[in-house]
């Protein structure tokens, strides 16, 4: 969390927040969403400008029921995520790969899983903001379980370390990471929000 937004917030310690504008969609893209684009239900405009980018992502947080957020200053702006808060990059390092979400943090990757429709999703300790709602100015950086969908580009070379066995109704599975086996298991798309304590529609109470 950048040190100008969190003196900001103790300067103007009441602005409204700000719901539905920014999205996260599944290629961990934000997006802009105006009137129009929330009204019509339409994904917004991709933000292309890199420093915008990254700054969105370094004050990236969640708050203690898991919605997500873009910290603007003194200004919350909740995120609506199309799939998961977080989206995973398989990036080439040295000889091997590490696994990235869209802020660059790290991933320490203890499972995956896939659903009905195919995609798959990381499961480990991500690295990220989280804030106590008892104090909207305080923020822990720490490493937290949660899940992130692997990049679509990325699924081919995921298959390459993972092993499926497959019966008529299930599979179980399992894929090959840093010298360690990690399970891969079946989930329903509808499960992951309540599994792993996220909101994807932020509403305004």
């Amino acid at each position: 969390m950048d040190e100008q937004v969190l003196r900001s917030l103790v300067k103007w310690p009441n602005v409204p927040q700000c719901f539905g504008w920014l999205a996260l969609d599944r290629r961990g893209q934000w997006r802009m969403r105006d009137e129009y684009a929330q009204h019509h239900r339409l994904p917004g405009s991709p933000i292309v400008h890199s420093a915008l980018n990254e700054f969105i992502a370094r004050n990236y947080a969640r708050d203690s029921m898991g919605q997500y957020f873009f910290q603007n200053g003194p200004q919350r702006v909740y995120i609506t995520l199309d799939a998961t808060p977080w989206i995973a990059r398989l990036i080439p390092h040295k000889d091997a790969f590490i696994l990235q979400t869209q802020c660059h943090s790290s991933i320490k990757a203890e499972g995956a899983l896939c659903d009905e429709f195919g995609n798959v999703y990381i499961t480990g300790l991500i690295s990220q903001n989280c804030c106590d709602d008892s104090n909207s100015n305080h923020f822990t950086h720490l490493d937290r379980l949660s899940v992130a969908l692997l990049h679509d580009h990325d699924l081919d070379l995921f298959s390459g370390f993972a092993k499926v066995h497959q019966d008529a109704c299930s599979f179980k599975g399992s894929w090959a990471w840093n010298g360690a086996t990690l399970p891969l298991d079946p989930i329903g798309f509808e499960e992951l929000s309540s599994r792993f304590e996220f909101i994807k529609n932020p509403k305004k109470s």
